[in-house]
């Protein structure tokens, strides 16, 4: 199968480099390039291609955009990113635009060849330092989110249940908690007439339900 590509980049030296190294590559056929992302749609509505090999900074029409109005009138073309850059907003841009691939121009011959193939058949490549962004990305925890008793306890008054749950004596809670009994006896009034506790039994059952002690 031969790939029809469409190389879209505004400088014409980096534009004609790639034509012609993908003119090398037996399986690979150039339709046409453009300098800016309009270009790049007028000739894709004219002569039509499998991908387009998309830079991302151009005039007129840069290559988030282009790539995006791609995705959304022909479907069936498949967009894979070229580009200088490997920031965190370009990578996140092109991908929402609807890009497949991302590569840098640091990708030898070889590379591009099998990202272009990769494409065509509807998988995603990606450079090195993009997949460690993406990653990185990823697994990037955000700051965790206070947690709500549930059943309308307090946090005090949950806290009291786990105590209970552990087997823990009224005397022991307060000295974990540096409360006194008499503030512990309330809590305990309090959180068993909101679960619906009658003893202690009840409430460590409750409590291991509702998660606030680990089994």
């Amino acid at each position: 199968m031969t790939i029809r590509v469409l190389v879209a980049d505004d400088q014409q030296i980096m534009r004609e480099g790639l034509v012609a190294l993908l003119g090398l590559v037996e399986d690979i056929e150039v339709v046409g390039d453009a300098g800016d992302g309009e270009q790049a749609l007028a000739l894709l509505a004219e002569r039509g291609a499998d991908i387009v090999l998309m830079d991302l900074r151009m005039p007129v029409l840069d290559g988030i955009e282009a790539t995006r109005l791609i995705t959304e009138r022909f479907p069936g073309v498949a967009v894979l990113v070229l580009t200088t850059y490997a920031d965190d907003d370009s990578i996140a841009d092109a991908l929402r635009a609807g890009a497949r691939g991302y590569l840098t121009k640091e990708a030898g011959r070889a590379e591009i060849a099998a990202a272009l193939r990769a494409a065509a058949t509807g998988q995603s490549t990606f450079a090195p330092e993009v997949s460690q962004r993406l990653v990185a990305a990823l697994t990037r925890q955000e700051p965790a989110k206070p947690h709500r008793p549930p059943d309308g306890l307090t946090a005090r008054e949950a806290e009291v249940l786990t105590l209970i749950a552990q087997g823990r004596s009224n005397p022991q809670i307060a000295s974990a908690l540096f409360i006194s009994e008499a503030t512990v006896k309330t809590h305990i009034n309090n959180a068993f007439a909101k679960i619906g506790a009658r003893n202690r039994a009840d409430a460590t059952r409750y409590a291991y339900r509702a998660g606030l002690a680990a089994p």
